[in-house]
């Protein structure tokens, strides 16, 4: 993949174009340290923001926006809708809610977060298809640029597709090295859907493998580095996160090396490695 910075962009489904890497906000503590972690990202170049509702940093996220001073329309910023919010009614409001956390008019990206809340076991596709409703008249309000989808299977995406009338452009689910999940990005393919890598750096189990080490000496980068240009030769779009102002700009720093179909290889073979994804019907949340 022919990348240069951290203002390339890859193109949706529906033809919004998308920074090719975004700054994670998962696990960041709410206050201070989100807030600060964002305003590092920012003034390091980062142009895409991916948080949550269920992160609790919404608010934060949208101070360090603003305080940046930086033309909105210059900013992709993504949320997601949290499993206690599915439903038509639900959704809107958490949609609302987002857009006053996050001091903003409209968002780049919203996406439904989890597939099959264990409180909704039972009608979990329906619930899926009255979110989307919200969603697809929440775009035609203007106030939504494209939707998509977090930590959705086959059988998730086939059921939603059933009511949908605008097709997700992203799901965002855990990829790295030892989390291929091939069958998911397959399918992602398939639907020219985006895969977005959360979790890029296996939550940090992948820095000290000994094949990513091995690489990262040969291509003279960091393990972290080596991670994200993984996913970025995979096509993927990575969301590395870090609350270290160090750790941060080096993450960016992704654009003056490349790995070899051999280095790929090595590391494709860790699959399996850790093996972090959840199975989203089984989960407990």
């Amino acid at each position: 993949m022919n990348f240069n910075s951290l203002e390339d962009t890859y193109t949706l489904n529906n033809g919004v174009k998308i920074p090719i890497i975004g700054f994670g906000t998962w696990q960041t503590p709410d206050g201070d340290i989100a807030k600060h972690a964002v305003e590092v990202a920012l003034n390091a170049g980062y142009r895409h923001i991916d948080t949550a509702a269920a992160y609790g940093n919404e608010k934060s996220v949208g101070q360090a926006i603003k305080n940046s001073g930086i033309n909105r329309h210059d900013l992709f910023i993504t949320t997601k809708l949290w499993n206690a919010d599915h439903g038509y009614k639900s959704a809107k409001a958490a949609i609302d809610r987002s857009l006053q956390n996050l001091k903003v008019d409209y968002l780049d990206l919203y996406l439904i977060h989890w597939p099959n809340p264990v409180d909704m076991r039972d009608y979990w596709a329906e619930a899926n298809a009255e979110s989307w409703r919200a969603m697809e008249e929440t775009v035609q309000a203007g106030k939504i640029r494209a939707i998509g989808v977090s930590n959705f299977r086959k059988r998730h995406l086939d059921e939603l597709l059933k009511t949908a009338e605008i097709k997700p452009v992203v799901n965002q689910i855990m990829l790295n090295p030892s989390d291929l999940q091939p069958d998911v990005v397959k399918v992602n393919n398939e639907l020219k859907l985006l895969s977005e890598a959360y979790s890029p750096l296996g939550t940090g189990g992948l820095l000290g493998n000994e094949t990513v080490n091995e690489i990262a000496s040969e291509v003279g980068k960091s393990p972290a580095q080596v991670l994200i240009r993984w996913s970025l030769e995979h096509g993927f779009l990575p969301l590395p996160k870090s609350v270290h102002d160090k750790y941060i700009r080096a993450n960016a720093e992704v654009f003056d090396f490349n790995l070899s179909s051999e280095q790929m290889n090595k590391l494709d073979s860790l699959h399996g490695v850790s093996g972090l994804a959840t199975d989203p019907d089984t989960a407990s949340f």
